[in-house]
């Protein structure tokens, strides 16, 4: 959704008809996961991606046909027939895509109210009904429990409250799921199919240490989509123009500023200074945080200095072990934007469980971390 936000929101404000098509859910292997969107306006005009390219020949049939009135639609693409000349995924996956129609001015600004609050990364869930016994599309808006704004129905009082307590958990975790419920809202009955696609703020990176690496640390971390902090103490070093890509720059001592911001299980904390009158104070203070990967440069008799002075002050052997250093994955890394990918590699293998190893070398699933791990 965030690929194709600005365009959507231009054509709520200009009262653009558009029907927007999601993806669901996946079975086995597909080029994109559930939350990929792809938008057709009344003009024809095609904006975002479904399936990379497979499927979105006939997507774009069915969103005509809704837009033109036929209805919210659920539809399923398996396997295309032998040469690929058939609709359908070349890579032998299913994917099943929701396709709905924002025809009125009252849907648009509906939708728009929560464009708004993906633009300005505030935490909001939308729960849309995919089958069963309550109207197919019927769409209910989530907010965290100590923000008001939510609006919308499922159908019923009952049905509303359990799926709202549920993408409240589905938001906090980040996750996007299908979810059952009775038509009631009671759990563990199969009446009714409710698709919840959670939008949390984007996880952070925070970069210590204002060198060339950070620099290019800052460019790849934001391509991730992590939101990118870079901090140093020294006010030469740590300035706007050396790092245009970062959201903000911040002179401080790492270990002080670390202290005082926010950190939770997506962060990823990069750790550059490579000199241990910042690294042991600053670690000392990230090994206390709940953050998904901290990394640290240095060779490795520069780790093993900088183990025994951490075990010196008090860090124990658990806590050590979650650090990842020497930084990165081995790549054969020389320049600073090597070195950048080798760090984001190991990140990305930290938050899915991969292997590190070449995908020709292996069998088995490609992908890993859930349920929508594919061939």
């Amino acid at each position: 959704m965030r690929d194709i936000l600005p365009d959507l929101r231009a054509r709520c404000v200009d009262g653009i008809p558009f029907a927007l098509a999601t993806v669901v859910a996946v079975h086995g292997s597909a080029p994109r996961g559930p939350g990929a969107v792809m938008a057709v306006d009344a003009a024809g005009t095609v904006l975002g991606s479904v399936s990379g390219g497979c499927v979105e020949g006939d997507v774009y049939e069915v969103a005509r046909e809704v837009l033109a009135g036929a209805g919210t639609r659920v539809v399923s693409y398996g396997i295309s027939d032998d040469e690929a000349f058939g609709v359908g995924l070349t890579c032998g996956g299913t994917i099943e895509v929701l396709v709905r129609a924002y025809a009125t001015a009252a849907e648009r600004e509906d939708l728009a109210a929560v464009l708004d609050l993906i633009a300005d990364d505030l935490p909001v869930a939308e729960a849309t009904v995919l089958s069963g016994a309550a109207e197919t599309g019927a769409r209910l808006v989530v907010r965290p429990a100590d923000t008001p704004g939510s609006a919308g129905t499922l159908g019923s009082e009952g049905l509303d409250a359990a799926v709202a307590d549920d993408a409240r958990g589905l938001l906090a975790q980040g996750r996007t799921a299908i979810q059952w419920y009775g038509a009631h809202g009671r759990r563990r009955t199969r009446e009714v199919a409710v698709f919840v696609r959670t939008y949390a703020p984007p996880p952070r990176m925070l970069v210590f240490g204002a060198i060339d690496h950070a620099a290019a640390t800052a460019r790849i971390g934001s391509f991730l989509g992590y939101r990118v902090t870079v901090c140093d103490a020294r006010p030469a070093f740590a300035t706007r123009e050396r790092f245009p890509t970062a959201d903000e720059v911040v002179r401080a001592w790492p270990h002080t500023y670390l202290e005082s911001t926010e950190v939770d299980a997506r962060t990823a904390i990069c750790v550059l200074t490579h000199d241990p009158r910042f690294d042991v104070p600053l670690l000392v203070a990230a090994l206390r945080t709940p953050a998904a990967y901290i990394g640290v440069m240095g060779s490795r008799r520069t780790h093993h200095d900088r183990l025994a002075r951490l075990r010196a002050a008090g860090v124990d052997e658990t806590h050590l072990a979650r650090l990842a250093s020497p930084v990165g994955l081995d790549l054969g890394a020389r320049t600073p934007e090597e070195t950048a990918v080798s760090i984001a590699a190991e990140i990305i293998q930290h938050r899915w469980g991969g292997t590190g190893r070449p995908l020709g070398e292996l069998t088995g699933a490609i992908h890993h971390g859930g349920p929508d791990a594919r061939e």
